[in-house]
């Protein structure tokens, strides 16, 4: 994972893999609740009670190829962290869209 401070340059590609990524409202939620602490445990998503596990490995798969979590087998078990300088480039490349 990239330090915090350090800058991101988002290709075209990977931008608009984040933007696919973060259109799935499940996608988004499963984002959400990763980003809200610096790692969560897998088997702690909210997801797992309403998706089928398959489910949810896909969507895990499509966040970490765009680049906004990191998954870090534990044997078993998986911890995800956020990949926020990623997050912060998509913003930022965002809010360079908005008029001045």
């Amino acid at each position: 994972m990239k330090g915090p401070g350090k800058a991101v340059a988002l290709s075209d590609e990977q931008f608009h893999a984040i933007a696919r990524a973060l259109a799935d409202p499940r996608r988004f939620a499963i984002f959400q609740q990763i980003a809200t602490a610096d790692s969560t445990p897998c088997s702690a998503l909210n997801e797992h009670d309403v998706i089928s596990p398959a489910t949810i490995s896909h969507h895990l798969k499509e966040l970490g190829e765009a680049g906004l979590i990191e998954m870090k087998r534990e044997g078993r078990s998986a911890s995800l962290s956020p990949c926020r300088p990623v997050f912060q480039a998509y913003v930022n490349r965002l809010a360079a869209l908005a008029p001045k």
